[in-house]
């Protein structure tokens, strides 16, 4: 069945069935054309939370199913690929956290979105990029604090809010650690007309920030989550972009900003996990309503009070 057959088939469906699909800006192009809504890992999650659908489809990676099932357990929620993992969510499990819950037995833990039911269920709130530094920042100063599992989003968190009493996980995402042995200051320089945008996962944001001696100018490198990345470039005037994240959301930036170029920081910033959702993968799991993603009744309440805190502070 070609391209065209495929997404007629998922779009009757869809219909039929009354179902809404959203896709990651990491996801593939054809998979971000055919979605309902494109965003990131914040944007998700509201809109899994405010949709009337009685099916939803995920076209992400695993631990973003789970938190549209916890914030619409009344919903149906599947994933098109159950091997569309990740590997920052990996990095930190249930009996570590708990272990490092002991050692600190009067800290408040703060999870990134990019954890599993589990650990969220663990924490005290939930985190994305987006919001990472605000809910740091609603937190008394005197407050110890827990942040898992990504060490360059809570570094550029510590540097950004100079905290006190503010430990890190040492896990990162497989992709983002290593554009931070890319050369930025060489690329600006190859680029002297372009932004660079970079991920705060990225391990060379919080250097930037900091305006180390790694980088030889940093004034037009800029640090952003995905979607602060989307609202940049549409209202930048800068026609040239250099991307230091997940290269799918290139695609997402040129459809919305047709005249303006965007490159990738390197062509094989590229998450697997993310790319294993196709169309006829989404196809047969509409047909079948396969791969739901289902958090347990007793785990998704507790795990529902770090996210709905995570919602509240945009």
């Amino acid at each position: 069945m070609n391209n065209e057959k495929v997404i007629a088939e998922i779009n009757k469906l869809k219909k039929e069935k009354n179902a809404v699909i959203l896709a990651h800006n990491y996801q593939l192009p054809e998979i971000q054309d055919i979605a309902d809504f494109v965003g990131d890992s914040l944007g998700l999650s509201q809109e899994a939370g405010r949709t009337d659908a009685d099916l939803i489809v995920f076209c992400g990676v695993h631990f973003m199913a789970e938190t549209a099932s916890i914030i619409s357990p009344n919903k149906k929620v599947i994933i098109p690929d159950l091997e569309a993992g990740c590997s920052l969510a990996d990095s930190i499990t249930i009996e570590q956290l708990k272990e490092w819950k002991k050692e600190h037995p009067d800290a408040l833990v703060l999870c990134y979105v990019n954890t599993t039911a589990a650990i969220k269920a663990e924490s005290d709130y939930c985190v994305t990029s987006s919001n990472a530094v605000k809910v740091v920042e609603s937190i008394p100063e005197e407050k110890e604090i827990l942040f898992l599992p990504d060490r360059f989003l809570g570094g550029y968190i510590l540097a950004k809010t100079g905290r006190k009493n503010f430990h890190i996980w040492k896990g990162a995402c497989h992709v983002h650690e290593k554009i931070g042995d890319i050369n930025l200051a060489e690329i600006q320089n190859q680029n002297p007309d372009a932004e660079i945008l970079i991920h705060p996962e990225c391990g060379c944001s919080t250097s930037c920030m900091l305006k180390s001696e790694v980088f030889a100018d940093c004034s037009k490198m800029s640090i952003y989550s995905t979607e602060g990345m989307m609202r940049h470039v549409n209202k930048s005037k800068a026609q040239k972009f250099i991307i230091a994240t997940e290269k799918g959301i290139l695609h997402r930036m040129k459809k919305e900003n047709p005249s303006k170029e965007f490159l990738p920081v390197s062509e094989d910033s590229i998450c697997e996990y993310m790319k294993l959702i196709t169309l006829e993968k989404l196809l047969e799991a509409l047909k079948e309503e396969k791969f739901e993603v289902k958090v347990p009744d007793e785990l998704a309440i507790k795990a529902q009070i770090p996210i709905q805190r995570m919602l509240k502070i945009v």
